[in-house]
């Protein structure tokens, strides 16, 4: 009994329903002895499976919506990844899981004045059962429960029902049945497709909402494995792919698996808004492969039967026995380097064309940070021109639109970063001649306009109004000033720097005679946001930043990815250059600042003290005894009690800079973007009395242990 699965990428807010040609009466079965609820076959007539997708390219009035409040919005234009599987053939017409009538992702149900986020599955233009996260049920462990759900009066005219199931339940075909997770479930410690494994389903389809964060398609790629290969069954993941609006990326990733083993893979970073998986399965393997399981058979003698909703058509047929089965294929993963070039190119992309912006404005000041994120407008540019090339009809007319330019059709990425991205390098009389040369270099080679101007006129008016107020005049250290006066004279010029980036961002197509304005790129990484090394309201300030949730190791890595990639040869001299802000008088001529040295820690130290203070939620005291077993090698513990407390001293004192983060790309789970991810406290007591109290004495404790643990040693 061969099955032939087919997985189909829509954009977001398109529905997914099942739709029939008239057949028998559709109902739900609440009793235990339904003849599939063990997954055994039957003898029922089968045809032949053919599949088709049936999407609509293009933006509809009626693919629009009503939100949680009643109110109408549009529906954002990134996209979906869902399981689609159609029958017909011979003298009657089978199922199809296909874009028709309601929406499948995204819907949300007031029952019983609660909120729940819903799979609704319609049949023959019927609601048949709406299907609520599990982790979102009135009774989560009432398995199988199922309400009547008085529909809206907008969905009862359209299928003339009243009622629908609301509740736990599962499909059942002629010669299978299917059962459905949704989105997170898959991720939970006791997922629905346990239970619905062990009570005879064999095919589970999951519409999934995950967005990207780097390497996390490994963990997805194991739950699905992991979860056929435990309880044998057929696992189809669909993922929205594209951009919401907001700081997240849905990377797609859809898959087919069965009994452990990947059969299709779909493309995790694409421009394109429709993507078609298939495979051709045998459900006879799934059986023999639950057999085999001793436990699960003694497991699944137990479990509690989900309600049936009972649908008259079949999957397979008698006629499919020569029908080739698919292959079990290994997952091919992006390394971490390519996850950065493709995923934050089509956020960047996704903004650009929904802004309806002329292009973007970069300050580019020649070091691995604002390298990197031109790098990914470079990147970006490809894609692009990848996809024309491949067809796409919407991508080339949203390049039309952006260049304002009908007939221009992108072919090379260097001439289409030219007309879409400026990069700006800023210098003052702190700034050396080899990042100014590193920045026109690499400006040269990926094709963006590029500016070259000087801000010391503007520092020296700013600074002069200052002096004629109050008749003082800062000084940096260098010449004798305080460290008051030297960080204010540091800021003065980040932050005209951010003045100069919008003004130019507004009018620098205005005057070349082109519309529109630019969008405004920050280039501040994930781990100096961490720490607060940035001036508030610099040019870190931006519209959006692509790099805000990548460390600045991965950063670093990337950088020499493009150099091989795109054959970046400028990015050489960057990538080897110590950072630097270059906000401070150069000794010689040579740069007398670096950043590293003004942190008073290094970059991969930085890495580790955000996954540790997020990811694993720990404070000072807990971080300092984790790192005396993970550092023992190189640091006393004296050193790392030092480190610990200068790190959440600089932190706590520079957390409130992370309410002003410009919305960047997450790509790592440490982000300390606070909207959303990092949702702590602005304001702390930067001394910590008690952690660094208890970091003191076990220090003490420690060190007066040492000297003892030496005696009678020869």
């Amino acid at each position: 009994m061969r099955l032939r699965m087919l997985g189909s990428l829509l954009r977001v807010g398109h529905p997914l329903a099942l739709v029939s040609s008239p057949g028998g009466p559709s109902g739900v079965s609440r009793h235990s002895g339904h003849h599939l609820r063990r997954g055994h076959a039957c003898n029922a007539p089968k045809c032949p499976l053919q599949l088709q997708s049936d999407i609509p390219q293009q933006e509809d009035p009626a693919h629009q919506t009503q939100d949680g409040l009643g109110q109408r919005r549009q529906l954002p234009r990134a996209t979906l990844v869902h399981p689609v599987v159609e029958e017909s053939g011979s003298s009657r017409t089978g199922m199809t899981l296909t874009t028709e009538a309601i929406n499948m992702q995204d819907t949300v149900c007031l029952h019983l004045c609660l909120i729940f986020k819903c799979a609704p599955l319609s049949w023959q233009e019927s609601t048949e059962y709406i299907e609520p996260k599990s982790s979102e049920t009135r009774d989560p462990g009432k398995q199988g429960h199922t309400e009547e759900y008085l529909l809206p009066r907008m969905i009862q005219d359209l299928t003339k029902q009243e009622t629908a199931p609301f509740g736990d339940a599962v499909l059942a075909t002629w010669d299978t049945c299917i059962g459905s997770e949704i989105c997170e479930e898959l991720w939970t410690p006791h997922s629905p497709h346990i239970d619905m494994g062990l009570d005879g389903v064999e095919i589970i389809t999951n519409a999934s909402g995950s967005h990207h964060v780097l390497r996390k398609a490994n963990t997805r790629v194991d739950l699905v494995t992991m979860a056929t290969s435990k309880n044998g069954g057929i696992y189809l993941l669909a993922n929205q792919k594209g951009c919401d609006g907001d700081r997240l990326y849905y990377d797609g990733c859809a898959m087919i698996a069965m009994n452990g083993s990947v059969f299709a893979q779909g493309s995790q970073f694409s421009l394109d808004d429709v993507e078609v998986l298939t495979a051709t399965l045998d459900l006879e393997d799934v059986r023999s492969y639950r057999a085999e399981i001793s436990s699960r058979n003694l497991a699944a003698s137990r479990a509690s039967p989900y309600p049936r909703v009972k649908v008259d058509f079949a999957l397979s047929c008698h006629e499919d026995l020569l029908a080739p089965v698919s292959e079990p294929i290994e997952w091919k993963y992006h390394s971490p380097e390519e996850e950065i070039s493709l995923g934050p190119a089509c956020w960047l992309w996704d903004f650009l064309r929904r802004s309806q912006q002329g292009g973007f404005l970069l300050p580019l000041s020649g070091g691995v940070d604002s390298a990197a994120t031109a790098c990914l407008v470079y990147s970006m540019c490809c894609q692009v021109c990848k996809s024309v090339r491949s067809g796409n009809q919407e991508v080339l007319a949203d390049v039309r639109t952006i260049v304002n330019q009908i007939s221009y059709t992108p072919q090379d990425p260097r001439d289409l970063c030219g007309r879409i991205l400026t990069t700006c390098y800023m210098a003052s009389k702190n700034s050396s001649q080899e990042t100014c040369t590193r920045a026109r270099e690499l400006a040269q080679q990926i094709g963006s306009h590029h500016i070259s101007l000087n801000i010391d006129p503007a520092v020296k008016a700013v600074t002069g109004i200052f002096s004629l107020v109050t008749g003082k005049s800062p000084l940096f250290a260098a010449h004798g000033g305080s460290s008051r006066e030297n960080l204010a004279l540091q800021n003065v010029q980040a932050r005209i720097r951010m003045v100069l980036a919008y003004l130019f961002a507004q009018l620098s197509l205005w005057s070349r005679g082109i519309r529109g304005g630019l969008l405004v790129l920050g280039s501040a990484n994930v781990d100096e946001s961490l720490l607060g090394y940035l001036t508030k309201y610099d040019c870190s300030s931006a519209d959006i930043n692509p790099i805000g949730g990548i460390s600045k190791t991965d950063l670093r890595a990337f950088v020499q990815f493009c150099i091989e990639r795109f054959q970046l040869t400028a990015l050489q001299s960057i990538v080897s250059a110590p950072a630097t802000a270059e906000l401070e008088p150069l000794a010689d001529g040579q740069v007398s600042q670096t950043d590293e040295e003004d942190m008073g820690m290094t970059y991969a130290e930085l890495s580790v003290y955000g996954k540790l203070r997020k990811v694993v939620k720990m404070g000072p005291y807990s971080m300092f005894c984790k790192l005396l077993g993970m550092w023992r090698h190189v640091c006393t513990p004296r050193q790392v009690a030092d480190k610990v407390k200068w790190f959440f001293t600089k932190h706590s004192m520079n957390r409130h800079k992370m309410t002003t983060l410009t919305p960047a790309y997450h790509a790592e789970n440490y982000s300390p973007e606070d909207n959303r991810f990092d949702l702590r406290p602005f304001l702390y007591n930067t001394s910590w009395p008690w952690q660094f109290r208890c970091i003191e004495n076990q220090v003490l404790q420690l060190e007066r242990a040492a000297p003892q643990s030496l005696d009678g040693v020869d």
